[in-house]
């Protein structure tokens, strides 16, 4: 919740002359619901795609406060998060409807970044395991291996975000691999081996090379450091030396 449209213009074309045409990877801006229209239009024209912070399973209705998949779409929108930690932690949401919203996003033709991950306390009693692999499970319910391709997956350790500690890039890696062996387990190693599976939890310049040369790692989900060009612009670019 950051920026007003004059803000989000600035940094978007900030973006826009930096990565003009950039096709070495994908880049995806989700500014609050309010910036959408206007970012949009600033980006229609180079490579950099489009993102919603979330989205209701209806598509109308008494939903007062929720936005519609087809409000998104008719502006342009690429991708939608699902599930991000902040809105389990703060806004109710459970798996149930991570899951209802990611079939909605699909069925929409719409990409979703599905987030997983444990909490400072599940991590520090031993259940970073065990709350993944309920996120992975109870999020993909019902979904075929058709659906799961079209994905991301997105992995953020709530515990390394804002608490003064710190995952490693080996930490990171290891439910990384947690994770594509659980895909595997629930479809095949064809979808794990192809599944995008991102990195997000304090991503910042000094970290992004390592964390990108972990095996299983995909790409990076960036919170703060993506306020600002100059270290989102070097997060793009160091992840791909």
């Amino acid at each position: 919740m950051y920026k007003t449209i004059a803000q989000a213009l600035e940094l978007a074309n900030g973006l826009k002359r930096e990565f003009y045409g950039f096709k070495a990877a994908d880049i995806v801006i989700v500014p609050s619901f309010t910036l959408l229209d206007e970012v949009a239009d600033a980006i229609s024209d180079c490579d950099i795609a489009l993102g919603a912070q979330n989205a209701h399973w209806e598509l109308e209705g008494a939903f007062t406060g929720e936005v519609s998949l087809l409000q998104l779409k008719e502006l342009g929108v690429k991708y939608v998060i699902i599930g991000h930690s902040e809105r389990r932690q703060f806004f109710g949401e459970t798996n149930e409807t991570v899951n209802k919203r990611v079939k909605a996003v699909l069925k929409e033709g719409l990409i979703p970044i599905m987030c997983v991950g444990e909490n400072l306390s599940e991590r520090e009693s031993a259940k970073t395991f065990n709350v993944v692999e309920e996120h992975i499970k109870l999020g993909l319910l019902g979904l075929e291996k058709e659906d799961v391709e079209k994905m991301v997956i997105a992995y953020e350790p709530v515990w390394a975000i804002g608490t003064g500690k710190t995952a490693t890039p080996q930490q990171a890696q290891e439910v990384h691999y947690f994770i594509r062996q659980k895909l595997a387990e629930l479809y095949d190693r064809e979808l794990s081996d192809k599944a995008r599976i991102q990195y997000g939890g304090s991503v910042k310049p000094d970290n992004i090379r390592e964390l990108m040369e972990q095996e299983d790692i995909d790409g990076a989900l960036v919170g703060g450091a993506s306020l600002k060009l100059e270290s989102f612009s070097e997060i793009i670019k160091k992840s791909i030396e």
